[in-house]
This record gives C-alpha cells, sequence and structure tokens, in this order.
C-alpha cells in the first residue's frame, strides 16, 4: 500500500477524533485547508481528499470558497461502540477478510510463479470490466470477484482453486461492502483500480514477492474501509 493512501485513512481518523470528538458544535468551522496541512504535516491535496470524503459522508459541509462546516459532533465518543456492533451484525465479513488475506496473498505469489498466457488474458478481461464499471456496480463486483478468483486458478493448485469457487458466495459479501463506499468517490474508485493493475502487473512479470506485498496491502486496504465507512455510518445517524 502506498504511503499516500495510508496517510489519506489516517489522516481521516485524526480530523474525526480532533474536530468531531465534540470539540466543534454542529455549523461551526473547520481550521482552514493550510491551517490543517500544517497541523498534520502533510499536502493540501491529501487535506482536500480527506475533507471531500468526510463530506461525502454527511460529516461535514464544504461551501465552495466558505471553508469547511462540521455537520454532525461527538462522533468519536461511539465510535468503538459502533465499530463493535457492526462487528457483531456482520461477523462473517471479518472472518472472511482473515481467511481471504491468509489465502489471497500466498495465491498471489503462486500466481506470479505459475501463470500461464490463458490465466493472464482472464485476470486482464477481468481488469478491462473493471474500467467500465465506473456507472455499473453490478459489473464492477462481478469484475472484482472474477479477478481474485483469476488469481487463485493462476496457481494451479487443484486445493486452492476448490476452496475459492466454495468461498465464492462469501467472497462476492465482502466486496459488496465496501463498493458503496469506493463508487461514492471518485478518487477511491481510481485507487481501487490501480491496485488491481499493480497486483497484475506483479504476477504477468514472475515477481512473487511484489504481488504477495500488493495483496496484502490490498485486503488490509479493504479492512480499512469497512471502519472507515462504520464512522461515516455513524456520521449519518446522529
Amino acid at each position: 500500500m502506498s504511503e499516500k493512501k495510508k496517510t489519506y485513512l489516517v489522516l481521516v481518523d485524526k480530523i474525526i477524533e480532533r474536530y468531531l470528538g465534540g470539540n466543534l458544535k454542529p455549523g461551526e468551522r473547520l481550521p482552514s485547508e493550510r491551517e490543517l496541512a500544517g497541523q498534520f504535516n502533510v499536502s493540501r491535496t491529501t487535506i482536500r481528499e480527506a475533507l471531500r470524503t468526510m463530506e461525502l459522508n454527511g460529516l461535514i459541509d464544504i461551501r465552495q470558497g466558505g471553508g469547511s462546516y462540521v455537520k454532525v459532533s461527538e462522533v468519536i465518543s461511539r465510535k468503538e461502540e459502533i465499530i463493535t456492533a457492526v462487528k457483531a451484525e456482520n461477523p462473517l465479513v471479518y472472518e472472511m477478510l482473515e481467511l481471504r488475506r491468509a489465502l489471497e496473498v500466498e495465491s498471489a505469489f503462486l500466481a506470479a510463479k505459475r501463470a500461464t498466457s490463458a490465466d493472464l488474458e482472464k485476470l486482464r478481461i477481468a481488469l478491462n470490466h473493471m474500467a467500465l464499471s465506473k456507472q455499473d456496480p453490478e459489473l464492477g463486483l462481478k469484475a472484482d470477484l472474477d479477478f481474485h478468483i483469476g488469481i487463485a486458478e493462476a496457481t494451479h493448485n487443484s486445493i486452492f482453486i476448490e476452496l475459492i469457487h466454495t468461498l465464492r458466495g462469501h467472497m462476492k459479501d465482502t466486496i459488496k461492502a465496501t463498493q458503496s463506499h469506493r463508487f461514492k468517490d471518485p478518487s477511491r474508485y481510481e485507487d481501487t483500480m490501480e491496485e488491481h493493475k499493480e497486483i497484475y502487473l506483479a504476477i504477468a512479470s514472475g515477481n512473487g514477492d511484489r504481488a504477495k506485498e500488493l495483496m496484502e496491502g490490498h485486503i488490509t486496504k479493504i479492512r480499512e474501509e469497512l471502519v472507515v465507512s462504520m464512522v461515516f455510518g455513524l456520521g449519518k445517524e446522529i
């Protein structure tokens, strides 16, 4: 996972903790982009990405030329409560992510060593369908699923392949759980495409260690997105 992406997730959480923990009331203004960039030692571009995502999820209101204003407060005081509750409601999603990490990270490594030209063509087709799915979540869901299953099939390990097909329904659930967040934020949609392209290129070039590293980062990002989505979901309910 790139440093920019890690900074982006950390920044969203820090802004929530510092300013939406009851310190500012609804209608009060957040510090300017320049001030926030100085406080958190990041670029103004990263600040804008974080603020835009917070606005899309109902936490703040960005007024053209007028700054960013709090729409909800006291989010952080209930953050852990909400995360625990969502985990309790969706235990299979979290358990599946743990299993996907164990299975798909090794699958990516083996696929880089064993993929045939036919295997790579299947992955390219899935990537092309993902690229066409920006306005079509159903197509995106199928293409994403096909891509990950294609990687397992490229290992040519019959047990891996049997496992991944058995788990197909649960994998679909984990993809759907984060899909709404990705499709709501255009920049996140592009990031997701880039993650899959990088995994494909590592596999196609035979770089097993790189493919393994990228898949690990991808699965970690999915889990982080679920946690962020929980906090955003809380913001809409307060």
